[in-house]
């Protein structure tokens, strides 16, 4: 058994600031992608850190589960209310896919 090391900080040195962590506290790296004419700030989200929370996929339209890495996006211009929750695969293939609108049987057809 190794015995305990309770050493003292060194001043001016109590962690790393949220300014310095690129990781960010979800667990991820954040950067800034071009879409569609505008400027898109991306977080890649870790699976730990979405633990206990569901988000649907624009890309897709299906659930992303609980513990799933999953990226966020949002227009940099815009706010918190923006941001979106997309599968990684999705956000990948944003320019390859086509606007489906989801129906149910039952629902005319305009």
């Amino acid at each position: 058994m190794s015995p305990r090391r309770n050493r003292p900080k060194v001043a001016g040195a109590s962690g790393p600031s949220a300014e310095d962590d690129s990781a960010g506290r979800y667990g991820g790296w954040q950067s800034t992608e071009s879409w569609q004419g505008e400027e898109w700030s991306v977080r890649h989200v870790a699976g730990a850190s979405a633990q206990g929370k569901t988000y649907r996929c624009p890309g897709c339209d299906q659930l992303i589960p609980s513990g799933v890495p999953h990226v966020v996006a949002w227009p940099e211009h815009a706010g918190v209310d923006d941001r979106r929750h997309w599968h990684k695969a999705c956000w990948n293939a944003k320019d390859r896919r086509t606007t489906r609108v989801q129906r149910s049987r039952n629902a005319p057809r305009f």
